[in-house]
Parts: structure tokens; C-alpha cells; sequence
């Protein structure tokens, strides 16, 4: 009974270790997406039951959608030809721009990833594939022979909402914790339902420093990447709720408490880091929620920000009266502006949703001869957009 019970299980291991090898070797039959010597991009998906298949991206002209925010610009949508073999493919009759895209197949009314693509961006609970096109500021967005920076995950305690919780800390190539050198510090913020590892993944933000930092546009900087949900520990995954599902609908996102709890984190990364400990040595920018952030945890401490910078701010969404922190808009704005920071950046697309919000509030600025900078693009509320802002924002910081 012995040797029959080893043999079988003799067996399922061979068989086992075969298949382990096959999917070793064998690898993926289907390559997609492919960067074509013409700069024309093709896509490929294996589904040969499937009736209709089409890829939607950013890298396709937009079309409209209807949000509960009025018509918007939304992604683009292609079909693909079903050739030999179920294999279905599309290639663009155009050029992409250099630039770092997102996409997703839909398979007979199924919204899937290229299961051909291991590079995939996780959105909030939104996942699709990614590809770069080299190139032009693009290549920023890519690891290049440079010296590189180190980021770490780091925990820390907070009073405020009564649990540690986590940061990212990009520290620049060079940085010796025992050194005499200090650094000035940049606070990176994200949009709701992120977290301290979006602008890592979707924005690159790593990358971006390095590369600047190398060509000498930009000051070696510490930066900081922050969880703006004070509700929570850090990332979905790596709290202790384990592998819930994420969300937008998170509480104490824009009511006050993550502004208020904000000054621990910059005297937690004073006090672990070398860092410039004073107004001139550091910076804060921040996208749509991260944005907001920004707006009222600089005009709340006009001593501790030299720098700040709103990315598709989502200015005017919030339930402002839950506390004081959002009173007296208009006096605590011309006591910031009187500390003379050395500057307030705006960037905003044409089509963004938040668009009218963030131009009304320049109108309020240029009314009372408050300067700012400002930069318009193309497109929405998107990652795109706020790539280009970081990369334009950080070679202002700290000269």
C-alpha cells in the first residue's frame, strides 16, 4: 500500500514539475502590446469564442461621456479583427505621442486586462494594462542609466487618528543618513481613493526625481508620499483590514482631519531625516483631493510651506462646515500670501470636471493681486495631466 500511495504521488509531482516547466518555457504565445518600427502600436487578445472585442485607452482619441458632473472627455474606444487562431488585433492608423498609457480590452461586455501585458496599474479598484512610449518628457517617466534614489515604506505614530500609520519616503541617490548634507522635502499628495503608493505607481513620481535630479533641472530632494485617508493605516493590502476591496467611499477624506493632522507628519520626517527643518526647505503639491489638501493645510500653516502646488485642485468639494479649518477662506488666504511664499503653482486641463472650480479661484486671486503661476493642458482628470504638473513643478522647487 506504501509503494502504490509513493508512486501516485511520484507521479502528480512529475506531472506537476512538467507543467511548471512548460509554463516556464513555453511562455506567452500572444505578444501585446507591440511598439511597431513605425510607431504605430499593436494590440493582441486570444478569444476565439468571442463575438466582438475592443480595446479602450487614453492613447485613442476621446469621446464623450455623460459623469454626474455634466459631458466629459473618455477614453477612446477601437475594435479589433479576429484572425488566425481566435487571436484579435488592432493596430493604430497613428503615432501615439511619447507618454505613458493605460488601457483595457472588453470581451463580449467584459472589461478585461491584457492578460498578455504584465504591467498594470491599480486605480483605486480599477485595474488596467500599461505601456510607455519612449520619447520627449516621457522618457523622465522611465528608468535610465542614472543614479538612482531609494524609497521606503515607513510607519509612524499619529496622535490624530490614534494608530501608526504609512508613508513612502523617496530619499535622493547620495543620501547618507549620518551625512552632514540636508535636503529640502517635498510632500506629494494623492487624489480620493488613493494612496501613498499612487503617485509611485501611476505617477511615476520616483522616476521623475531621478531623472530630473540626474539632468540637473532639479535639486536633490527628499519627498514624501502621504496617505490623505486618515481613516486608514496605509495602502489596501498592507493594514491590518487585509485584502479588503478599495474604495472612494471612505470617511474623514475632506472634513478636516488629515489637514489637522498634517504637522506631525512634517515633524515625524524632520526628526528621522536630514532634512532643511524650516519654510524654505520645504514643499507640497497635491492632485484633485490632494490638491484640496494642499489649499487649506498651506493657508493653515503660512510658516511651513514655501512651495505649494494644486493639481487638478478639487477646490469648493468638501463638507466645509464639519470645521473650522475651512472658515474664513478669504483672510486666511491673504495672511498666506503676505508671508510671501515663494510660490502658489496651478495646473488644470481644458476638460477637467474640476476646471471652472480652479479658474473661479484664480479669478478671486488675480481680484486681490495675489500671484500664482499656472498651467493649462489638454484633457481631463487624468494621470497624464498630473505626470506633466509634477515634472513642471519640481524644477521650480527650492532655488
Amino acid at each position: 500500500m506504501f509503494k502504490k500511495t509513493f508512486i501516485i504521488f511520484a507521479a502528480l509531482a512529475a506531472t506537476t514539475v512538467l507543467n511548471a516547466q512548460q509554463a516556464l518555457w513555453d511562455g506567452a504565445q500572444v505578444e501585446s502590446p507591440v511598439l511597431n518600427e513605425d510607431g504605430t502600436v499593436t494590440f493582441r487578445y486570444f478569444a476565439p469564442k468571442a463575438v466582438k472585442v475592443t480595446v479602450s485607452g487614453d492613447f485613442l482619441p476621446t469621446q464623450k461621456i455623460q459623469t454626474p458632473f455634466g459631458e466629459f472627455d473618455g477614453p477612446g474606444v477601437a475594435e479589433l479583427k479576429e484572425g488566425e487562431k481566435g487571436v484579435w488585433e488592432y493596430t493604430t492608423d497613428f503615432r501615439p505621442a511619447p507618454e505613458m498609457y493605460t488601457y483595457t480590452f472588453n470581451v463580449d461586455g467584459l472589461n478585461v486586462i491584457d492578460n498578455n501585458n504584465m504591467w498594470v496599474n491599480r486605480d483605486v479598484s480599477s485595474l488596467t494594462s500599461a505601456f510607455i512610449v519612449p520619447g520627449g518628457r516621457a522618457d523622465l517617466y522611465t528608468i535610465q542609466d542614472v543614479p538612482h534614489g531609494t524609497v521606503s515604506k515607513v510607519w509612524y505614530d499619529s496622535a490624530v487618528a490614534g494608530f501608526d500609520r504609512r508613508l513612502s519616503v523617496y530619499t535622493p541617490a547620495g543620501y547618507d543618513p549620518c551625512g552632514k548634507t540636508r535636503y529640502p522635502v517635498l510632500y506629494v499628495l494623492h487624489g480620493i481613493g488613493g494612496d501613498e503608493d499612487a503617485w509611485l505607481e501611476q505617477g511615476r513620481a520616483a522616476q521623475i526625481l531621478d531623472n530630473l535630479i540626474a539632468q540637473g533641472k532639479a535639486k536633490p530632494m527628499i519627498a514624501v508620499l502621504t496617505n490623505g485617508n486618515i481613516s486608514q493605516e496605509a495602502a489596501p493590502g498592507q493594514n491590518s483590514t487585509g485584502y479588503t476591496r478599495p474604495t472612494m467611499q471612505l470617511p474623514k477624506t475632506m472634513e478636516g482631519s488629515f489637514e489637522t493632522s498634517f504637522p506631525e507628519i512634517v515633524k515625524f520626517i524632520d526628526s528621522h531625516y536630514k532634512t532643511i527643518a524650516k519654510k524654505q526647505g520645504r514643499a507640497i503639491c497635491g492632485l484633485s483631493m490632494g490638491g484640496f489638501h494642499t489649499l487649506y493645510i498651506s493657508i493653515n500653516n503660512p510658516d511651513m510651506f514655501n512651495y505649494s502646488g494644486m493639481f487638478s485642485a478639487a477646490i469648493g468639494v468638501s463638507e466645509q462646515q464639519m470645521t473650522p479649518l475651512y472658515d474664513n477662506f478669504d483672510g486666511k488666504l491673504a495672511t498666506y500670501f503676505s508671508k510671501k511664499p515663494a510660490l502658489l503653482w496651478i495646473g488644470c486641463g481644458k476638460t477637467d470636471f474640476l476646471y471652472k472650480a480652479n479658474t473661479d479661484f484664480m479669478e478671486k486671486m488675480d481680484a486681490n493681486g495675489q500671484p500664482y503661476e499656472y498651467m493649462e493642458t489638454d484633457g481631463g482628470h487624468i494621470w497624464r495631466n498630473w505626470r506633466i504638473y509634477l515634472s513642471e513643478f519640481v524644477p521650480l522647487l527650492f532655488k
